[in-house]
C-alpha cells in the first residue's frame, strides 16, 4: 500500500494531526475536541504533582453499512484491571512512543490498537486529542487521541489473554434513547451506560462517549432514571 501524505509512519519522523478531508459529518466532533474544557468530560483531572501512569486510548470513527461507527473491544475477563469491560484500544506509554508531552500519545494509541485489535495503522488519520483525564482506580493519565478510519482493514482478537472480541458500533446505534442507561456500580458510583451490541458499555469509556455526544450536538434525549447494574446479565 502506497503511503499518502495523510498516513503515519509510526517507526520515525513525528506524527502529525490533520483535519484535511475529513468527511463533513465528523465536524461536530471536531469543534467539540477543539472548544472542550477537561472539566466539561470528567471531574477526575491527572494529579497536579505530574504522578500517574501515562496512557493513551484510541477513539477511532469509521463509516460503517449503517453509517459512523466506533471501534471498541471487550477486554478479556482474565485481566487484573478493568476486566471484561468494553474500552477503546489501548493502554499505557512504552519508552519508544517517545515524549508523552509531544507526540508518543499518539504512537502510544495506535501501537496499542495494532496490538489489540490487529488494526493497520496506516489508514487512520489522527486528527485530534482531548484533554489528559485520570482514572482513580487504576492510576492512568489517559490521552484520548480521535482518528478517522480513512483505509478499513480487517480487525479482531489478536491476544485472547489480552482482548474478549472487538467490534463496532453504530453512532445511530449509542444515540437511541433506548440503548441508554445509567450504570450503577456495587459502590454506589452511578455513571452513563450503552446497551449494544449485547455488552454493557459503562465507567471511563461510556463516560467520554456520552460527553462526545452530547458537544457534537448528537445527543437525544434519554431516561436518566433507567438504572442498570453491571452484572445486567446475572
Amino acid at each position: 500500500m502506497t503511503r499518502a501524505s495523510h498516513t503515519h509512519d509510526i517507526q520515525d519522523g513525528d506524527l502529525v494531526l490533520t483535519k484535511d478531508g475529513l468527511p463533513g459529518w465528523l465536524d461536530p466532533v471536531v469543534h467539540a475536541v477543539e472548544t472542550v474544557e477537561p472539566l466539561q468530560l470528567s471531574r477526575f483531572l491527572p494529579p497536579e504533582d505530574g504522578g500517574g501512569r501515562q496512557s493513551a486510548v484510541l477513539i477511532l470513527f469509521g463509516e460503517g453499512e449503517l453509517g459512523p461507527e466506533l471501534l471498541l473491544m471487550e477486554r478479556a475477563s482474565s485481566l487484573r484491571s478493568h476486566a471484561g469491560q468494553p474500552s477503546f484500544p489501548g493502554g499505557a506509554l512504552d519508552p519508544e512512543d517517545g515524549d508523552p508531552k509531544a507526540d508518543g500519545p499518539l504512537r502510544a494509541a495506535l501501537r496499542e490498537a495494532e496490538e489489540e485489535t490487529g488494526l493497520d495503522p496506516r489508514g487512520v488519520q489522527l486528527f485530534g486529542v482531548l484533554p489528559k483525564l485520570y482514572i482513580p482506580v487504576s492510576g492512568f493519565v489517559v490521552t484520548p487521541v480521535l482518528g478517522w478510519w480513512r483505509e478499513p482493514t480487517p480487525v479482531g482478537v489478536v491476544d485472547p489473554a489480552e482482548t474478549a472480541r472487538v467490534f463496532t458500533v453504530p453512532v445511530a446505534d449509542l444515540t437511541d434513547p433506548g440503548n441508554r442507561a445509567t450504570a450503577v456500580h456495587p459502590r454506589g458510583h452511578a455513571g452513563p451506560a450503552f446497551l449494544v451490541e449485547s455488552a454493557l458499555v459503562w465507567g471511563f469509556t461510556a463516560g467520554i462517549i456520552d460527553r462526545l455526544l452530547h458537544y457534537a450536538g448528537w445527543e437525544r434525549p434519554w431516561d436518566r432514571d433507567k438504572q442498570v447494574p453491571l452484572d445486567w446479565r446475572a
